[in-house]
């Protein structure tokens, strides 16, 4: 069993902020990595030391597999968390962590290989027995085949890259004559995305809903299922609300889905925290389609309605020790809400907006958490990710997680870029959305932009005085939120910049 003293963050953001906390609750010291932009960044100024691994473009510095390891052997950790995104689903870099010596906080490389490819899993599945969408095995070779496979399993048929995840590469085929087309626009975009264009066909489930279920495991052998996420209200195939429970998930199917999660989770010899999603279709009849091998982004409410910490368990596993509870244990309380705040233009087609956060004034009160990964002055750039933090709220039910999501919403003070906020609060406010009766399509079928509400004078005033407040009381220097002192500098080398307290100010 190893003892993790000191771990080092292998993400930015939101994420890497979240993690550092559960660090220092946990005494570990935490060690953040920055491409040379995010110098200033939160994660940064929280984490006990931290390292510069680059430029801003994340080719040449997130993704530095090496740089990441060396700076984490040179800094003593004895661990590395990938967060999500970036390295945390790539098998050569978990390798490359263990190689090292070092412990690589999440799954096997093994599982994440499987599970990864979504052909290898997708076999994987059917060999054990998990429920999975009528299709193909493994991908399709030429249109020829693939106009014979559509016919087989009838249309609409879905287009799907097997290296794929966030939407890219996948596109619906309504009838024959499109098929080609659609499977050519989907190579490309798997090519260009995923530099595999290997494209595999699924029967289009009718009214589907986006369900998945979340997973701990162990090395002992001990696995449990932490209930369910609706993940259903998207955007160009991308989350943007999850909730905790599903109001379509009763506990018979609930326990039946939980069983086929820790059937597929075991199947691959799974240990750490990983996610089982399934679609869901108008009959409750559920289908596996991918396992994402990390932490999730929507991870908080489901911490919100078991009371469990998930990174602490990550942690926890990862040192070699047993799961503290088992499936008995695990009790489903209230209720929970995540919106993604993301920089973006809800009325121009969610475009990704850019630019420096001039005001912020999060949202808060009982039952209400902000994962932010800014702070007034931090820039949003082109290079990442536009989301900047994800609002949660729990309520003792359904609607008073919906009310209290609203009230959270409103509250939310933000100048100096576009946010889907307003895109969060046409959901809450939508009848469709507060009865439970919505798909995957819901953003296509129910939202106008030109029929968003306008902010109201009063909360336009409120949010100009706070920048001007804002303003005024700036610092001349950044502060640490550990002791309100000045971030220090430490040492100097071609590759990093290290923070140390007791250093230089900046």
């Amino acid at each position: 069993m190893t003892h993790i003293q000191s771990i080092l963050v292998a993400n930015r953001g939101e994420i890497a902020v979240r993690i550092i906390r559960a660090c220092r609750e946990l005494g570990i010291r935490s060690v953040a990595v920055y491409s040379e932009p995010d110098i200033a960044s939160p994660h940064v100024r929280l984490a006990d030391e931290a390292y510069c691994i680059g430029p801003a473009e994340s080719s040449r510095s997130y993704l530095q597999q090496d740089v990441i390891i060396e700076a984490a052997k040179s800094s003593g950790c004895d661990a590395i968390h990938p967060g999500y995104g970036f390295l945390s689903e790539n098998a050569s870099f978990a390798r490359a962590v263990t190689e090292a010596g070092l412990v690589f906080i999440g799954p096997p490389a093994d599982a994440i290989e499987t599970m990864g490819d979504k052909t290898s899993a997708r076999t994987l599945m059917i060999k054990r027995g998990v429920p999975v969408v009528p299709g193909t095995e493994s991908a399709v070779q030429s249109p020829e085949e693939a106009e014979r496979i559509a016919a087989g399993v009838g249309y609409p048929v879905l287009l799907k890259a097997a290296a794929g995840g966030g939407g890219k590469g996948m596109r619906v085929v309504e009838k024959p004559e499109d098929l080609r087309r659609s499977l050519e626009s989907a190579q490309n975009e798997a090519r260009a995305a995923f530099s595999d264009d290997r494209v595999y066909i699924e029967k289009f489930v009718i009214e589907p809903r986006h369900i998945e279920i979340q997973v701990l495991a162990d090395s002992h052998g001990n696995a449990v299922h932490l209930g369910e996420r609706e993940c259903s209200i998207q955007r160009r195939h991308q989350k943007v609300v999850e909730e905790s429970p599903s109001v379509i998930v009763d506990n018979d199917l609930r326990a039946r889905m939980g069983e086929a999660a820790l059937l597929a989770a075991r199947a691959c010899g799974y240990v750490n925290a990983g996610t089982i999603e399934f679609l869901v279709d108008r009959d409750r009849n559920f289908y596996f389609l991918e396992m994402n091998t990390r932490l999730q982004v929507e991870h908080p409410v489901t911490e919100l309605v078991t009371g469990i910490d998930l990174v602490k368990m990550q942690i926890r596993v990862a040192e070699g020790k047993k799961l503290p509870f088992t499936q008995d244990d695990v009790v489903f309380r209230g209720h929970a809400i995540e919106c993604r705040l993301c920089a973006e233009d809800v009325r121009n087609n969610f475009l990704p907006d850019t630019g420096v956060i001039s005001m912020l004034r999060p949202s808060q009160g009982f039952g209400v958490r902000d994962d932010s990964g800014i702070m007034e002055g931090s820039e949003i750039s082109i290079h990442y990710d536009p989301m900047f933090a994800k609002l949660v709220v729990w309520g003792m039910n359904r609607t008073d997680a919906i009310g209290k999501m609203r009230r959270a919403l409103d509250d939310y003070l933000i100048s100096g870029v576009e946010t889907t906020i307003p895109f969060c609060r046409f959901v809450m406010d939508h009848p469709r959305f507060i009865d439970g009766d919505f798909q995957i399509d819901f953003v296509q079928k129910h939202f106008r932009p030109e029929e968003l509400v306008q902010p109201d004078a009063d909360h336009e005033i409120a949010a100009a005085l706070a920048a001007i407040a804002a303003f005024e009381s700036k610092s001349p220097g950044p502060s640490d939120e550990r002791n309100g002192q000045p971030g220090a500098v430490g040492r100097c080398s071609p590759w990093a910049l290290q923070f140390r307290a007791g250093g230089g100010g900046l």
